[in-house]
């Protein structure tokens, strides 16, 4: 058992419970998140260093994680630290995720009166201005699973440090 070892098992776990839940919650539209989901278990002279990356979605992973609130209403996100309309995100994303995702999955609206399609620019422009209003839902994708880990985590990784320190003092010692 050693400190390494604990880190990497904390990282699986929590690399495999996130993609496991956005499958579950159906946010794997182009893999991108899915696929980005990574840990890397870094261990220098005096430190070891456990990091999560995602990939091209290093920027996107919290609003799907944390949810965002709408302008309208917070219902979705009660909690988020982010919000639509206050001006400091990247403008633009929401706009363009959405036309490309109406465009993938062939999504038209039809249109009440006439019957006719609309077109997909026009289905999602009701689909960003209801997202925009609304917010996006919190999934907890990946706050669930590192939660649990560390909760069970803890007291295999001081053992393993215990019994690190204790051979460094051995060796040193000597």
């Amino acid at each position: 058992m050693s400190v390494v070892n604990e880190l990497e098992k904390f990282g699986k776990y929590v690399v495999q419970q996130s993609k496991s839940n956005l499958s579950k919650k159906k946010k794997k539209d182009t893999s991108n998140l899915y696929n980005g989901i990574k840990f890397e278990v870094t261990k220098e002279k005096d430190s070891t260093t456990l990091s999560f990356d995602f990939g091209t979605a290093n920027d996107y992973w919290q609003f799907v994680d944390k949810g965002v609130k709408g302008v309208s209403s917070s219902a979705k996100a009660p909690n988020s630290p982010f919000k639509f309309g206050t001006g400091t995100g990247k403008g633009g994303g929401l706009t363009k995720g959405i036309n490309g995702w109406v465009a993938r999955k062939r999504i038209q609206f039809q249109d009440r009166k006439t019957k006719q399609f609309l077109s997909y620019k026009a289905t999602a422009f009701l689909i960003i201005r209801s997202i925009w209003n609304k917010g996006l839902e919190t999934t907890n994708f990946f706050t669930k699973p590192f939660e649990q880990a560390f909760k069970r985590v803890p007291d295999d990784i001081y053992a393993a440090y215990a019994l690190e320190v204790e051979e460094q003092l051995k060796v040193r010692l000597k």
